[in-house]
């Protein structure tokens, strides 16, 4: 089955599963983001006129772009400019009031390290004195991608990943690989890795599922900066092309980017007795998993790297856009509210599954479209 079949198939099993009560409230109103395909205005809302600047993820990169292409047929006026830059680059241009919102494949933190002053308190700071909200807006798998000749199929577990990228576990035929991948040739070549040398959310996310499913081999603390072994590239596009040109590597990536790369992606042994492949069907199944972490319209989640669900997978993350809930002049709060409610719509979430992407659970999406309207 192709992958965008898988991701079709997957999108009607996660928009079935019920996931994630981020509220206990009864039914739904249908949200303002819900457009007719012939619809000459943005979702909500007239088209505004003017330019948005954003910054960020560079894991969501292909996603925004399509969404901007698309909304643009319906609002040409408004010029949406994306720079993926990493989530880190992309929260400190946001705090410092340089781009309108931010790209970020993890949630504003509510705690500062080493005394220095937590992402929300800044943001707080940046929106005139008003909370900053983290949206869900896109669902992109992080992919074990690799580059080994003859490798048709990769089974991987947390703890071998987890000494894989620290560096403990450094030939492709090491006893913990081949143990996994039994009657499976394994070349005793060592093993190139490769990581994000930006700050980024993606490896953030990933160093989460090391550190939850390694078994300890993962020494680090789960950051945006990478800790481990390997050897650097600047953003996705950057260890993708890394992998895709170095025979016997590996990286950490998000989906979309293994499957234009023409990339191995490992199946995962989560836990549960049989190894787990990449769709976004599985993928949906560990998203049921998360928990909400923020409150009102603050719609920050808790995900669980560590679920033994059968058929789940486990390594995921959701890029937010991180926006002022109050504080930006009128101008732009309306563009604003205009991209990000299309970007919400049915339309736009649509818009992602060809680029191998897993759209919004409908549960998810009903919740961001009514946050993207408090917006003032």
């Amino acid at each position: 089955m192709s992958v965008n079949r898988l991701l079709r198939v997957g999108t009607v099993a996660v928009a079935s599963l019920g996931v994630l009560a981020l509220s206990a409230c009864g039914s739904d109103p249908e949200p303002a983001g819900s457009s007719s395909p012939g619809s000459t205005t943005a979702a909500g809302g007239d088209c505004p006129k003017g330019t948005l600047n954003a910054e960020g993820s560079s894991a969501q990169k292909n996603a925004i772009e399509e969404v901007i292409s698309k909304y643009n047929e319906k609002c040409a006026d408004v010029t949406v400019n994306y720079n993926p830059t990493g989530s880190g680059a992309g929260i400190k241009q946001f705090n410092a009031n340089q781009v309108d919102f931010a790209g970020s494949d993890s949630a504003l933190k509510t705690e500062g390290k080493d005394g220095a002053e937590p992402e929300t308190a800044q943001a707080a700071k940046r929106c005139q004195n008003n909370p900053a909200l983290d949206l869900p807006m896109v669902i992109g798998p992080i992919a074990i991608a690799y580059n080994v000749d003859g490798l048709q199929k990769l089974v991987l577990d947390g703890p071998t990943a987890a000494k894989i990228f620290q560096g403990t576990v450094k030939t492709w035929n090491d006893p913990a690989i081949a143990k996994l991948n039994a009657g499976v040739t394994l070349p005793s070549a060592p093993i190139s890795v490769f990581f994000r040398s930006d700050e980024s959310g993606t490896t953030e996310n990933f160093t989460k599922y090391l550190a939850a499913s390694g078994a300890g081999a993962w020494k680090g603390e789960p950051a945006k900066k990478w800790t481990g072994t390997g050897a650097g590239k600047d953003k996705s596009a950057g260890v993708a092309e890394g992998v895709k040109s170095t025979k016997n590597s590996i990286t950490y990536v998000e989906w979309s980017y293994a499957v234009d790369n023409k990339l191995g992606i490992a199946q995962i042994d989560n836990g549960s007795g049989t190894p787990v492949e990449l769709t976004a069907e599985s993928a949906g199944k560990a998203l049921a998993a998360a928990k909400p972490a923020g409150t009102g319209s603050d719609l920050a989640l808790k995900l669980d790297y560590a679920t033994k669900v059968a058929g789940a997978y486990p390594i995921i993350l959701a890029t937010y856009e991180v926006v002022c809930s109050k504080g930006l002049p009128a101008e732009k709060t309306a563009m604003v509210k205009s991209f990000l409610s299309y970007f919400a719509s049915k339309d736009g979430q649509a818009a992602l599954t060809d680029l191998n992407y897993a759209p919004l659970p409908e549960e998810i999406r009903i919740k961001v479209d009514a946050a993207i309207q408090s917006i003032s």
